[in-house]
């Protein structure tokens, strides 16, 4: 006797695979928490205790993969902006300036309207002016021609910007106390260049860069200095009238003057600014 086989109609077959796939669907998904994913809410502050718990603890380079990763995965939220931040600050203490800037940079850019806008560029006004003060203490004896003031300047735009965007922030009294010190810090070390080129000999370049110090920076003690270079220097260039207005200036701006008698003061490192 011959076995019948029961033959399913062909929409019978399709409506049973595709229950079988939603069962396996299904089951996947039961055995797929959410818990388990790893962009959902829990795992990435998970993430975050792990790596503030890294800083706190000194280890910033495995707190810096940590808040990258998180950074990546809650991109747009309030949790990927604190640690946009925090990574920033990692990257600062483990002496990555570049680096440390670089994610403030792109924080800036990428949340114009956060309520954190104000401590970014504050952050940032910081991370170069740090780097700034370790490198007054490297060069005190390096040749100007390798010193660079980019840090300095970097530090003193970003405040400006804090001060101007968010006059009443909390961080704003301090940006505008670093701000003149930059600016004196600035103006020291043109007025050093200035007596660099005059102890040379190069009277014209002398001149030039103790004007271009007038012109920029206004009110920095070091621009006393500043007029009597550029009288000095007018006076062997044998430019009499430049060197008469020069003087005229520096009498008036600075009546007491001590290199008014010819007393010059002792040279001192031109980052010492008090």
């Amino acid at each position: 006797m011959r076995t019948l086989r029961t033959s399913w109609p062909a929409s019978w077959r399709v409506w049973a695979l595709a229950s079988a796939v939603s069962a396996v669907m299904g089951l996947a998904a039961c055995s797929s928490t959410p818990k388990d994913d790893p962009n959902s809410q829990a795992n990435l502050e998970k993430l975050y205790e792990e790596a503030k718990e890294d800083m706190m603890s000194g280890s910033y380079d495995r707190a810096i993969k940590t808040l990258e990763r998180i950074e990546g995965r809650a991109a747009g939220t309030t949790l990927g902006q604190q640690a946009q931040l925090d990574l920033a600050w990692a990257n600062y203490k483990s002496g990555e300036r570049v680096q440390a800037v670089a994610v403030l940079d792109r924080f800036i850019k990428l949340n114009p309207s956060s309520a954190a806008l104000d401590y970014a560029l504050y952050m940032k006004g910081l991370v170069n002016f740090n780097d700034d003060l370790g490198l007054f203490g490297r060069i005190a004896r390096q040749d100007i021609s390798e010193r660079d003031q980019q840090a300095a300047r970097d530090s003193m735009q970003a405040f400006k910007q804090l001060v101007e965007q968010f006059p009443d922030s909390k961080y704003a009294p301090d940006a505008r106390t670093r701000i003149d010190y930059i600016t004196n810090s600035l103006a020291a070390y043109e007025v050093h260049v200035a007596r660099y080129y005059y102890n040379r000999g190069a009277y014209l370049a002398a001149a030039n860069r103790a004007q271009a110090a007038l012109l920029e920076f206004q009110n920095a003690p070091a621009l006393e200095e500043a007029l009597y270079l550029m009288v000095r220097s007018y006076d062997k260039l044998g430019l009499n009238q430049l060197r008469d207005d020069s003087e005229r200036v520096l009498k008036s701006s600075f009546p007491d003057s001590g290199y008014l008698n010819g007393v010059v003061r002792k040279e001192k490192p031109w980052w010492q600014v008090w």
